[in-house]
């Protein structure tokens, strides 16, 4: 007989540190600021237009490659933000999350033993989805605290194998946006060595003070840069999965030759709404980075204060702190004793790097919360800072512990 279980591609991957995490935080009763789902609702008027779809009895599959008004609001979205004219019929594709997006052009673009640059750390289903594609994994460290793309290390990782690179601003988890010097690093090699850019900025809506800017309007990257993007993270409906992908007919039609078998279509109904969603008015973008730019002053300004050191994130919803200060070996420890004596779930960012000692000294905290949702988890961490000076957990070096007068150095 066989021996059953998974295949040896997808053995080192086990529960994702979400659901790790979320398990603990229900165990523990914990605030959870560990995965980067809202606690609130998005808009009412989504909410009415998937309501008034299921009503009209748009109900059975949509078209494969997207439904028209959500391909046409799409293309419009993009033009309105990038400026770059794209064909809703051959050139989008609606998938069921830019999570699936990612898979599918992972196994339409690679052969089997073909190479895939990525930059850790990394959206963790970035890797699995190279590994189910028969793909390997080139991997790329954004060196802390800075989290810059260096040209010279991506040079030296590619091989005559390399046929993807895939890089992802805003970003998670530093909330980093690439900056002009990294954009063009992307651009000369890429186009040096005839790579294909898998774009992820599905937190394409969420920037404060540095609006980003799609890869795709970079010189020689209209016909090889596949953009993803996602309803979820900009009308913070993340359980609707609805993403898409934009690129070239070429490539498009690639990405659709895997979404045909992978899910065929995402569901009509939200579909529709999502359609509803990006044809909203600017005043609706605008407020949404308002009320996010004030989360995340009210969480960097909470962490600092209780002893973390954190840069302010450019875009997406998290904050990528150093924990040095209270004294634990790595990130996975630190966030364990979090959630079980703080009573705080946080997610320990070495889930996002292959070089996992490279964030020992990490966590990610989500911010895509209701107020009362951070103040509680800020009122918690407060006091769990101060049992952590008073001594309270013996097992932790008194030497490393947070400092009374003031916090570690600066990130």
């Amino acid at each position: 007989m066989r021996t059953l279980g998974v295949n040896s591609r997808l053995q080192p991957f086990g529960a994702t540190i979400f659901a790790q995490m979320t398990a603990l935080a229900v165990k523990h009763d914990a605030v959870n600021l560990g995965q980067g789902a809202p606690d609130f609702d998005g808009p009412e008027f989504l909410k009415e237009a998937a309501i008034k779809a299921i009503r009209d009895g748009r109900g059975q599959y949509a078209r494969m490659t997207g439904l028209p008004e959500l391909t046409s609001a799409i293309a419009q979205r993009f033009m309105h933000t990038s400026g770059v004219s794209v064909d809703p019929e051959r050139e989008i594709v609606v998938t069921c999350g830019a999570t699936e997006a990612i898979l599918d052009c992972m196994l339409a673009l690679l052969e089997p033993g073909d190479e895939v640059l990525l930059f850790e750390p990394f959206y963790d289903s970035y890797l699995a989805s190279v590994a189910m594609a028969g793909g390997v994994a080139k991997v790329v460290t954004l060196e802390a605290p800075e989290f810059r793309i260096d040209e010279n290390t991506m040079r030296a990782a590619i091989t005559p194998k390399t046929r993807v690179m895939l890089v992802n601003s805003p970003h998670n988890p530093s909330g980093r946006i690439l900056d002009d010097a990294e954009r063009a690093a992307i651009v000369r090699v890429a186009n040096e060595f005839d790579l294909i850019v898998i774009s992820d900025e599905v937190y394409e809506e969420l920037w404060y003070e540095t609006p980003h800017r799609t890869l795709m309007t970079e010189p020689g990257m209209r016909e090889r840069t596949i953009v993803l993007g996602s309803v979820g993270k900009s009308f913070s409906f993340t359980g609707w999965k609805v993403g898409w992908a934009i690129a070239s007919a070429p490539l498009a039609a690639a990405v659709r030759s895997a979404h045909q078998f992978a899910s065929f279509c995402a569901p009509t109904p939200l579909q529709i709404a999502a359609a509803t969603a990006l044809a909203a008015p600017a005043k609706y973008f605008e407020d949404f980075r308002a009320e996010y730019r004030a989360r995340r002053d009210r969480m960097i300004n909470g962490v600092r204060a209780c002893g973390f050191t954190c840069a302010s994130p450019e875009g997406s919803y998290f904050v990528l702190a150093d924990h040095s200060a209270f004294g634990f070996a790595d990130d996975v420890a630190f966030c364990r004793h979090l959630v079980e004596h703080g009573g705080i779930a946080s997610i320990p960012p070495s889930a996002f790097y292959v070089n996992k000692a490279k964030a020992k000294h990490l966590v990610r905290f989500a911010f895509c919360k209701k107020d009362a949702t951070l103040d509680a988890a800020l009122t918690r961490l407060s006091i769990y800072r101060e049992r952590v000076l008073n001594g309270e957990f013996a097992s932790l070096t008194p030497a490393t512990s947070v400092e009374k007068a003031g916090h570690a150095p600066s990130l």
